[in-house]
């Protein structure tokens, strides 16, 4: 029996992989600490808790449990602050025992976190509209959207419809959100393609789906400097919607698919605008790629079913370490035992 406590909505009680179990839902990271003796296992989603986490166990080591930390969203330092508190991070991180990640490549996380592919582990992520809304797929549409917060390259994107006679899109921009989310978008609203219109956004549910049913193509382009699954939960709601989605080569995306959506090279607004003429222009390509990704999509459920690939995927991890371990005692035991023999 493992008793599990995690800020992830897990059944209270469950069976996978063999093994059965508990699990306690904490609101927050007192309630965590609260919980926290009686817990064999910790599974904590996103960066801040788990920093909060790791903070404790180095403090007070005697409280410490495995620790498994899911979608821990990290970003290539590049400024001297950054740096600085990329080496604070690092040196947290060495307390997660285990990671969960959204993406399978990672170059950038090793090399800057040291998360290495030794304690990691990849779980699909899943479309957030899905359980949420029932529409029929439509894989056409009248623009060429652009949508996005995070490590978004507005800025390629312009470029490239700049030179291409479609009619584009984008909701209209949350200068906040993109500076806080590292994207670039550095022109002016007066300067933008003539052919580029903004679409009224609130930012709810209903937003977000008016404003992809209505897209020929999603287009996400990721900055080079992206290390981790930005633009993941877009395009698999794009996908669900019944969407073709062009999205730049990188972490998240060209790792973990391949003909549900078609690549191009970040910020490469030649490569991009070529790659829309060839989407456009090609009827069955489009539609192809739309169904691959609906299907796709499809699959992986929602809430439910990813919290479900979690925990069978840590329970499995949980199970071969405590397997180890017994293992790792039963050899010392006996190396102990011939010692006193001899």
């Amino acid at each position: 029996m493992i008793n599990i406590l995690s800020n992830l909505r897990f059944p209270s009680s469950w069976r996978c992989c063999g093994t059965g179990g508990t699990s306690v839902y904490v609101h927050n990271f007192g309630e965590l600490t609260r919980n926290l003796r009686a817990s064999d296992l910790i599974i904590v989603n996103g960066l801040e808790t788990t920093l909060k986490v790791c903070e404790l166990f180095s403090i007070a080591p005697w409280l410490r449990k495995p620790l498994v930390a899911v979608d821990v969203v990290l970003r290539k330092p590049e400024t001297l602050r950054n740096r600085v508190s990329a080496k604070i991070t690092r040196h947290l991180l060495r307390n997660v025992d285990y990671f969960l990640h959204y993406f399978c490549d990672l170059e950038g996380y090793e090399k800057y976190f040291d998360v290495t592919p030794e304690r990691s582990g990849y779980v699909p992520f899943k479309p957030n509209l899905r359980h949420r809304v029932e529409l029929q797929p439509k894989a056409d549409g009248e623009y060429v959207l652009c949508i996005g917060h995070s490590m978004r390259d507005y800025d390629t994107f312009f470029e490239a419809v700049g030179r291409l006679p479609y009619p584009a899109a984008i909701p209209n921009p949350d200068s906040r959100e993109l500076s806080n989310h590292r994207s670039r978008f550095t022109l002016a609203i007066s300067d933008l393609p003539v052919n580029v219109r903004m679409l009224p956004d609130d930012e709810s549910q209903e937003s977000l789906v008016r404003i992809l049913c209505g897209a020929k193509m999603v287009v996400l382009p990721i900055l080079k400097s992206n290390i981790c699954a930005s633009g993941v939960g877009i395009y698999l709601n794009s996908m669900l919607l019944g969407k073709c989605v062009v999205i730049s080569r990188g972490p998240g995306a060209s790792d973990v698919l391949t003909d549900q959506a078609i690549f191009f090279e970040p910020e490469n607004a030649e490569d991009l605008a070529t790659t829309i003429r060839r989407v456009w222009k090609d009827d069955s390509l489009r539609t192809a790629t739309a169904a691959a990704g609906y299907n796709y999509a499809l699959s992986l459920g929602g809430e439910p079913e990813l919290c479900e690939r979690v925990l069978d995927n840590t329970v499995r991890w949980y199970a071969e370490q405590c397997s180890r371990n017994a293992l790792f005692r039963s050899d010392l035991t006996s190396a102990i035992g011939l010692r006193r023999v001899g």
